[in-house]
Parts: C-alpha cells; sequence; structure tokens
C-alpha cells in the first residue's frame, strides 16, 4: 500500500495539541461501501479529491496487523520504501496512482565523523527516551529487531518514528535524501520527545510527593498485617479485640452477676458486627469502659495515727479541732477494718484549706485522690452520664474517677456543692443524694453504663463556703465540719512556715551565692500586710500578697547586679532618667539592708487598702451601735446607724399622746440588707418602741419620728438575722440620746417578746472584735458553749456578757442603766 500524508491532514486528524476539528463528526462509509451510493464524494472528508492535497513523497508499506475500531479501522504497518507520485490514474476509491521507487538516500562516506556522531548521539537520545517513557518501550522492541539500526538512513527514520511530532515535521525527514541533514532533523525530534519525557518524570515526582506520609504509612501498615497475617503471626484486628476484652474479663477478681452479664453480651454482638459498622465502634467504646473499670481492685489503706498527724501538721497550722476529727475518724476506721459509707463535708471561707486537707487525708489513709468541682453544674449527665443512645455519650464523674484512679476505694473530693445549679437539664443536688447515701451507692447505677457500680468503698469529702443553698436532704447524708478562719497568729505562723519559704523557691530568691544574707520579710511586716492588707479569713491573698513582695525583691536585685556590674566596667549609662528613678537607683546603689519591714512595706505592696479598723474612732454618736457579722469571708464587724426627722431633744420631755392601737412611727432601712435582716429590723423596731414605753413612758420619739436605719457599706449585700440586738440598741441610743459604751460589740437574734436567741461564727466573730480594739463583747447566752471552746488567746483580755434576755443587753450597753431610766 502506498501511503501519503495530507497536506492539511490537521485539519482532519488535530494538531499536536490533540485537539480535533469539526470535520471529524462527519459521516463516514462504511467498509465496501461507495460513497456514490451515499451523500457524494463531498459527504466524507477522508476521500482525496485532488492531487494537491498530499505530499508528494510517501512510503510503500506492509500492513501487519488490521484492528476495527469505531468509526473505522486501524492499521499496524512497516514501511519498505521512499516513493514520489508522478500522477492520480483513478480517484477511487481506492485511488490508483503512478510512482517511482525513490532510493534510501544519496551517496554518503562512512568514516565521516560528523555522521558517526550524529548516529551516536541519537542512540544515546533513544536511550534516554526509552528509560523515560514506559508507553514506547514495546514499539521499540518491535522494531529494533526488523531494522537495520547501524544504517544512519534507516537510525535517523526509526528515530522520527518514535517521536509524536507533527506531520509536517515528519515530512522534512521523509522528504530528505543528505544523510547528515536528515540525522540532524531526527536528533531534533527525539531531543524534543526527550524534554517531553523528562517533564513527565518531574510532574509523576511532584504527585508522588504528595501523597502524605500517613497515606505511605497505611500502605505499609496494611502490606505488613498482610504478611504477618500470612505467616500466622498476627490475628485479625476484631479476634485480637475479643481475646483482649475476654483477657481483661478474666482479670477481675470480684465481678458483679450483672456487669459480667451486661459484658458476656456485649462480647457476642461484637462478635457478629462488620468491623466498619457504626454499632460496632459504639459497642467497643461501651466494652472498653466497662472493662477499664477496677472492679475488685482497692489500695490497701494505712490506719496509722501517728503517721496521719504527722501529714496533717505538716501540711496545716492550726485547725486543731479538724485534725481532731479526721484522727477520730481514722481511729474508727481502723476498729471497723474500714471507713465505708462516710461523707464529710467541710464547710468555711475561701482560702481556708479545705481542699488541701482533702489531700492530706488521702495521703494519710493511702488512697487515691481525685477532685472535681460542681460549682455551676446544671446538667445531672455530669453526675449520673449520658445514656447511650446519645452522640458522643459518655459516663459520668464518677465512673471517670474511678477508671482514672485505679480502684475501687478513692477519696473523692466534690468541691463547691453549695454552688449547684438548676437547669432544663436537671437537678444535680438530687443526682448527689444517691451518691452520697450510703445504703444507696453501693448499687449506683450511671446512665452510661447501666449496670451498679460499687461507690461504697469511697470516701467523699464535700467542701462549701456555706450552707445555707446547700438543700436539706443533701445536708442530711453529710456529717458538716466547720473550718473558722485565721487570725492573726495563725495568719503570721502559716505565712512563716508555709508561704515565705514556697515564694521564695518560686521566685528565685532561696539563700545562695548573690543572694544578700539580710534578704528576707520580717515578723513585723507581715503582721502589718496581714492587718492592713490581707484581713480575709483565708490565707490565698496573703500569698498573693507575699507573692508580690518577692516578684519586686528579684528585679531590685537583679537591677543592683547590672548597676554593680556596669560600675566594675567602668561602662557608661546612657538612660534618660526622670528625677525620681535617679533617686531611686542612688538609693538602690547604697542599698545594704534588704530586709522588707512595715516601714519601707507600702513600696512593695502600695497603699494600705485599710487605713482604720474602725469607723468610729472616739465616742459613738447616739444611735449607732457596733455589731459583728459572719460572711462566707469570715468574720467582720459593722455598725448599725439610725437617723430620725425630728431630734430627741426635742421629744424628751414631750408628754407622749394617746394613740389608736397599733399606732406608731414609721422605719426606712439602707444598706442592701436581704429578706432576714428587713424582718428583724421590723421586729427591732416593735421591740424598741415597747422598751422605749417601759423605761422612758413621757418619751414618745418612737412613736412620732420617721427612723431611718443604715447599715454600712452601702455596696456590700447583707442578711441574716445576727444584728437584732444591735438594731434594737441603736433605736433606743437614738430616743434616748444617749451614746452606747465605745469599746462594746453585740451579735444576737432577738425576738418579738424579747429573748436574744443563738446565732453562729462566734469565733469569727470574735476575731473581727479583737481585730476592731473591742474588748466588751455581748452574745447570746446560748452561745456560751461555743465561745468556752475557743483558744485561750482570743478570749484574753476580753469582757464577755452572755445575755437571755434583752433586758441584759441594755444593761451591758449603756453606761448606767439608772441614768437612762431617769432620763
Amino acid at each position: 500500500i502506498s501511503v501519503f500524508l495530507r497536506k492539511d491532514s490537521t485539519k482532519y486528524w488535530g494538531g499536536s495539541d490533540g485537539t480535533h476539528p469539526q470535520e471529524l463528526n462527519a459521516p463516514r462509509l462504511p467498509p465496501g461501501s461507495n460513497e456514490k451510493d451515499h451523500h457524494g464524494l463531498d459527504s466524507n472528508p477522508d476521500v482525496i479529491k485532488n492531487q494537491d492535497d498530499i505530499y508528494d513523497v510517501g512510503v510503500l508499506t506492509e500492513v501487519h496487523q488490521i484492528s476495527q475500531i469505531e468509526p473505522g479501522i486501524q492499521l499496524l504497518m512497516q514501511s519498505h520504501k521512499r516513493i514520489k507520485l508522478n500522477k492520480v490514474l483513478s480517484i477511487g476509491p481506492p485511488c490508483m496512482v503512478e510512482v517511482d521507487h525513490l532510493g534510501v538516500g544519496n551517496p554518503y562516506d562512512p568514516s565521516s565523523d560528523v555522521i558517526k556522531a550524529y548516529c551516536q548521539e541519537i542512540s544515546a537520545t533513544i536511550n534516554d527516551v526509552y528509560r523515560l517513557n514506559p508507553f514506547l518501550r514495546d514499539r521499540m522492541s518491535f522494531f529494533t529487531n526488523r531494522i537495520p539500526l547501524q544504517d544512519p538512513f534507516a537510525l535517523a527514520d526509526f528515530a522520527a518514528s518514535m517521536t509524536t511530532s507533527d506531520g509536517e515535521d515528519l515530512q522534512a525527514v521523509l522528504e530528505e535524501m543528505n544523510v547528515e541533514e536528515r540525522l540532524r532533523l531526527s536528533l531534533n525530534l527525539i531531543s524534543k520527545e526527550r524534554e517531553i519525557g523528562w517533564l513527565q518524570r518531574d510532574i509523576r515526582r511532584s504527585v508522588e510527593e504528595k501523597m502524605t506520609s500517613q497515606q505511605r504509612k497505611y500502605f505499609l501498615m496494611e502490606q505488613m498485617k498482610s504478611i504477618k497475617k500470612e505467616l500466622g503471626l498476627e490475628k485479625d484486628d476484631k479476634e485480637e479485640l475479643l481475646a483482649r476484652f475476654k483477657e481483661k474479663i478474666a482479670s477481675f477478681k470480684e465481678l458483679g452477676k450483672e456487669a459480667k452479664k451486661a459484658m458476656d453480651e456485649e462480647l457476642d454482638k461484637l462478635s457478629a458486627l462488620e468491623k466498619n459498622s457504626q454499632e460496632f465502634n459504639t459497642t467497643r467504646n461501651y466494652l472498653d469502659w466497662l472493662t477499664c473499670l477496677p472492679w475488685g481492685k482497692t489500695s490497701e489503706e494505712n490506719f496509722d495515727l501517728t503517721r496521719a498527724k504527722h501529714i496533717l501538721d505538716e501540711d496545716h497550722y492550726g485547725l486543731d479541732d479538724v485534725k481532731q476529727r479526721i484522727l477520730e475518724f481514722i481511729a474508727v476506721g481502723k476498729l471497723r477494718g474500714g471507713v465505708h459509707g462516710k461523707i464529710l463535708c467541710f464547710v468555711g471561707p475561701p482560702g481556708v484549706g479545705k481542699t488541701s486537707i482533702g489531700k492530706s487525708i488521702a495521703r494519710a489513709l493511702n488512697r487515691e485522690f481525685f477532685r472535681f468541682s460542681v460549682g455551676g453544674l446544671t446538667d445531672v449527665a455530669e453526675i449520673k452520664g449520658h445514656r447511650r443512645t446519645y452522640v458522643g455519650a459518655m459516663p459520668g464523674k464518677l465512673i471517670q474517677a474511678l477508671k482514672l484512679v485505679g480502684t475501687t476505694n478513692p477519696l473523692i473530693l466534690i468541691d463547691e456543692v453549695d454552688k449547684l445549679g438548676r437547669g432544663y437539664q436537671g437537678d444535680p443536688s438530687s443526682a448527689l443524694l444517691e451518691v452520697l447515701d450510703p445504703s444507696q451507692n453501693s448499687a449506683f447505677n450511671d446512665h452510661y453504663l447501666d449496670v451498679p457500680v460499687d461507690l461504697s468503698k469511697a470516701l467523699f469529702i464535700c467542701t462549701a463556703n456555706m450552707m445555707d443553698t446547700v438543700p436539706g436532704p443533701l445536708q442530711d447524708r453529710m456529717e458538716i465540719i466547720w473550718l473558722s478562719g485565721y487570725d492573726l497568729p495563725e495568719k503570721v505562723a502559716i505565712c512563716e512556715q508555709y508561704l515565705l519559704p514556697n515564694a521564695f523557691k518560686e521566685g528565685g530568691l532561696v539563700k545562695s551565692e548573690g543572694i544578700p544574707e539580710s534578704l528576707e520579710i520580717t515578723s513585723e511586716a507581715i503582721e502589718s500586710l496581714i492587718r492592713w492588707y490581707c484581713r480575709e479569713a483565708g490565707v490565698r491573698n496573703l500569698e498573693k500578697q507575699i507573692a508580690k513582695i518577692v516578684r519586686k525583691l528579684a528585679l531590685e536585685l537583679i537591677k543592683f547586679r547590672e548597676m554593680r556590674n556596669k560600675a566594675e566596667k567602668m561602662e557608661p549609662i546612657e538612660e534618660k532618667l526622670s528625677k525620681k528613678e535617679i533617686e531611686a537607683r542612688k538609693e538602690l546603689e547604697n542599698r545594704t539592708d534588704w530586709a522588707v519591714t512595715p516601714e519601707n512595706l507600702e513600696r512593695y505592696v502600695g497603699k494600705p487598702i485599710f487605713t482604720s479598723d474602725r469607723m468610729y474612732q472616739d465616742q459613738l454618736p447616739p444611735g449607732v451601735v457596733m455589731g459583728l457579722a459572719w460572711t462566707a469571708m469570715g468574720g467582720t464587724s459593722l455598725y448599725v446607724e439610725t437617723s430620725a426627722v425630728a431630734s430627741p431633744s426635742e421629744l424628751v420631755d414631750s408628754v407622749k399622746p394617746k394613740k389608736q392601737a397599733g399606732a406608731g412611727g414609721s422605719l426606712k432601712v439602707t444598706g442592701q440588707l436581704g429578706g432576714v435582716m428587713q424582718e428583724s429590723s421590723q421586729i427591732a423596731h416593735h421591740y424598741a418602741r415597747k422598751v422605749l414605753a417601759r423605761i422612758a413612758p413621757e418619751n414618745g420619739f418612737l412613736e412620732k419620728s420617721e427612723v431611718h436605719m443604715h447599715v454600712p457599706e452601702g455596696a456590700t449585700p447583707k442578711d441574716g438575722p445576727s444584728a437584732g440586738v444591735t438594731m434594737v440598741t441603736a433605736m433606743l441610743s437614738l430616743a434616748l440620746g444617749r451614746s452606747v459604751k465605745s469599746d462594746i460589740a453585740m451579735s444576737g437574734e432577738v425576738s418579738l417578746t424579747g429573748k436574744v436567741l443563738p446565732v453562729g461564727g462566734i469565733k469569727e466573730k470574735t476575731i473581727a472584735a479583737r481585730r476592731a480594739g473591742v474588748c466588751r463583747l455581748v452574745f447570746p447566752k446560748g452561745n456560751k458553749k461555743d465561745y468556752d471552746e475557743l483558744s485561750d488567746y482570743l478570749k484574753k483580755d476580753l469582757v464577755v456578757s452572755f445575755a437571755a434576755v434583752y433586758e441584759e443587753v441594755y444593761e451591758a450597753a449603756f453606761e448606767s442603766c439608772e441614768d437612762v431610766k431617769e432620763a
């Protein structure tokens, strides 16, 4: 077959960019049919219509393979000779032409170095293309056995045939008869093919580099698993998982029937599920939680009282009553063989050591410790877990605690129980009832596990700042231990024994080379810091202030060292300083004493927060009485002030007019008083009118005047009944125009009949009174037992009156009862 290339082949078959023109969509004639029987010659673009449509030089080929493809056929041919078209004998199809046979090429010099160089370069380039393009390997292998590549003409033709060049470039090689020029043209084409191969290689490598390490690791792991599985060295993941669960279940010493049944059922269910199903993962997570709990595993307890006392004393100063109660608790546990079924609740102001003493108890008993706070908690699921039907469900905090500590008898500290919330998810305080009830927590049922879990071996300790917000049923299940605030000597001892060493260690001021020997915080400075800056019941703020002083000392020490080093090296100081900074620098350069004293304390912590312990320094004016209160922050002193529109001098000698039953003056209260305190003010006003009518019948002050009672500070909320006797005394002092003793403070609830009822916080109130410089106190008679339990140093130099009825308060408050009656 003679084959000639169309001059406009790009128009029909596309160019080197792979584009295909619209003419290819024209209909083609079936094999063996005549185009005249169809749409004519013009209807088929494959038909040659003119000799000028094709090149004159072509090849004589031998057909090796014919393949039927849509929409025509594909031929695999081998060319044998070059031929030249003379004329067209018949347009056909098939087209009949007259041709002349051309030779291989013009004669050449076989010994030419240029030809040899071209041949060697083409051969090397063909080898490069062979390695770069795997798709050409089959073609090269097929033709290299049939073509004499030692012939430069044949080598040039073979190299051009291995390229994907355009028809025009290939036709130029075909028409060229000069050996050197043909070799040059073929070398250009095969070199371009090599560059395309290099570009393909770079693209392939960049794509391969985009595969992440995780993908490669995944493929390698899968191959490793397959190899191990074939060798019998590894089981299937699912089988291994089931074997691991069964091994864990068999290792449990004490496993309840319900838990064992649930585990067996879930194992059977897991074995029947597909590994990639969602339920498989849910069941697996459930079994993970069931098998990770320490069923029957306990830590060996230590009931050595000497060791326990040493640990408590080592970690905490003071708190003798609390330590004694804990030692009693441990002693009972030693006799019984365990401390099961006890729930303690430590109640006290912030910073007094409630949480830390829980850690000390755990260390003394050799139990694991777990703490979680329920402050602001509104979701029951945090206590009892989520249902397994929810996405992301998990057990509650108590089950998580058992998993974390690894024993069934840990010490679990439930912090801030007085700040439990309540939301649409339920009431967590009610959920805690089951946890903290010794008769129920032996079979605690978590919503997620849905099997009974024994919590009776765990020791629960709760903490709270006050019990007013704790529900009654929850209080009933706990043994409440009150932690009072620290007084001045206790704070000084705590600071010197615990806070200062830790602060110096954290601040890098531990005694060593380079640290001045005189660097210290004196006891007098600590007392001033506590008295004028840190009056709260706990020591948390004191710790912050100590850390602040240590940081400033560290800064001064580093500045001192830098100035000394610059002075030794004779380096000039180029800083621009203010006059105040220059004076501070000079003082620092000449400093020899690094002790913090009351005189220089203000330089480290600023101006004192509290400038005086008392609002009224001298004699109290009529209508003003000091009271004592207990808050979540500890004890404090407060004043009850009363005033009226009409002055008592205008009414002291007036005769009280006759009034209807129930008539009397009005009362207005301010100072952010709570509901209980407002009721106390109404009771006090009512009772004060009764007392005034009895001791001074001619005095109609309270019956006519509008009394305004205020309790500073107005921005601080206040509530409670313990200011009743103080309010009555303030109103009587105002009505009689007489001042109470300047060194007296009182606390107690008064009833409508004048009974003085007991109140709480006697220790805190006593500390507050000593801090305010008060030496006379009035307490309810029912609190005498609480006062007697106080330490002797707290009761020293105090004159305390215990009143059962208000008449006893009245006698203790005024200088002379007879003078008041006569007035």
